[in-house]
């Protein structure tokens, strides 16, 4: 269902030649009095031709941040800032 996806990004081409552009995006799992941030506060862009690789720690968030830009969250995560 489409009813909780959001767009995380602002993909743009400007004269930098920007593609995708990620701005302070926070994603949470679960309801607000016991919701984990699993995302916070990432921000990065890619240009054109450029490769970007997301590195880290099993559980560090990876997956759900490119879930977020992609717009496919589960139903008990949301983004609850950032684009």
């Amino acid at each position: 269902p489409a009813r909780h996806l959001r767009p995380a990004v602002a993909a743009v081409v400007t004269m930098q030649e920007d593609v995708l552009v990620v701005d302070g995006l926070t994603t949470e799992i679960g309801r607000r009095a016991g919701a984990v941030r699993a995302v916070d506060r990432v921000s990065f862009s890619v240009r054109r031709g450029e490769i970007l690789c997301l590195v880290g720690e099993s559980g560090c968030g990876k997956t759900l941040t490119a879930l977020s830009i992609m717009g496919l969250l589960p139903a008990a995560a949301r983004i609850t800032e950032g684009r």
